[in-house]
């Protein structure tokens, strides 16, 4: 694994997979300023190589991540109050970038929730394309019990992802959600011991790694666009979509390895 930036995220690539890893174990992988701008860059510099199918998001150590470093969210509000800009202002701007660099990425990711992902840690993990998280996990927005709310995606992407009476549960009582709950209302994909999540995580975004990288990323595409046009418009934008890939390597490969009875090997082209 290379370390990126200040060391706190690794980044390691496997074949057609990138693991992006928060590498800050002592602090249960809180995330401050510096672990954003590295996750950041993480995301960007892998999303950049053309080899990379799909991305694993961990944590290093027992513990997925802790959320935002609680004393920097202090020292934030205490230097607010005296007009000061503050770090943990700096820090919440990098979360809504790392969030929309997860969103918008070319490839699919993965994130496995180990033990914990509270508040900014859940926010982080609401714009990946699957969630693995351990059947112990502490897992939701307590924001509310801290004197704010969720403000880095939370409260906009739940009610499209769980409808809004489950969103308003979740984030006005502040509690977490049972792992099995979270499943259960599609919040998440697969619940597993906690020693098994990251191995899972790794597993699922090989498997999907191995389909066409162009197919996949017009239908994340699609799929994102769903809930944000009525659904002709939608349907038509889907077509639109599906017709940039007619002509391409891997339309042709893909059907002639099915007519042969072989694996395809797709290109990206």
């Amino acid at each position: 694994m290379r370390e990126v930036g200040t060391g706190h995220v690794l980044v390691d690539v496997d074949g057609h997979r990138a693991d992006i890893v928060l590498n800050r174990p002592d602090k249960r992988n809180a995330m401050n300023e510096d672990v954003l701008s590295d996750l950041k860059r993480a995301f960007e510099d892998v999303d950049a190589k053309e080899s990379v199918r799909a991305i694993a998001l961990l944590g290093k150590g027992p513990v997925f991540c802790a959320g935002m470093d609680l004393e920097m969210m202090r020292d934030r509000g205490e230097q607010a109050g005296h007009g000061e800009g503050t770090s943990g202002t700096r820090a919440g701007n990098l979360l809504g970038e790392v969030v929309e660099a997860i969103d918008t990425a070319r490839v699919p990711t993965v994130v496995g929730i180990k033990r914990a992902a509270p508040a900014g840690a859940f926010e982080l993990s609401l714009p990946a394309d699957f969630r693995i998280i351990s059947e112990d996990a502490n897992y939701g927005v307590i924001e509310v019990q801290l004197g704010t709310f969720p403000h880095g995606g939370a409260t906009q992407r739940l009610p499209r992802m769980i409808g809004l009476a489950k969103a308003k549960e979740l984030v006005l009582s502040g509690e977490f959600i049972d792992p099995v709950e979270a499943e259960r209302i599609g919040l998440v994909n697969d619940v597993c011991e906690a020693d098994a999540v990251d191995d899972r995580a790794r597993e699922l975004a090989d498997n999907l790694a191995e389909n066409a990288p162009l197919g996949m990323e017009r239908a994340r595409t699609a799929l994102n666009a769903a809930l944000e046009m009525p659904l002709d418009e939608g349907l038509a934008y889907e077509r639109s979509l599906g017709a940039q890939l007619d002509g391409t390597h891997d339309y042709t490969e893909g059907f002639t390895a099915r007519l042969e009875g072989r694996e395809p090997e797709f290109e990206g082209r």
